[in-house]
């Protein structure tokens, strides 16, 4: 996907995790580093029933997980309550 081999990229999957691509660190809110799997990217819970938290093992799939996630043009409704940045 990314082609700079410092470019961050996360792609939000459909019905599924966030794949993240590139040089990111993963900390908990302690501040302690997971160890990232090898590879080119790794996959991130994002139905919140994985049991390797914060890490994908695709329970999504047998969950029926169907999030309504996606760039909204301008003009178009927003969901509401929408987390900011300074949340």
């Amino acid at each position: 996907m990314p082609d700079e081999s410092n470019q961050v990229t996360i792609l939000v999957l459909r019905n599924g995790p966030y794949r993240v691509y590139g040089p990111a660190r993963l900390v908990d809110g302690d501040g302690n580093e997971f160890e990232i799997p090898p590879g080119d990217w790794y996959t991130l819970c994002r139905c919140g029933h994985s049991e390797i938290k914060p890490f994908c093992d695709s329970t999504h799939k047998r969950m029926d997980f169907k999030p309504e996630t996606c760039v909204r043009m301008e003009g178009e409704a927003s969901a509401e309550g929408a987390p900011s940045r300074s949340s």
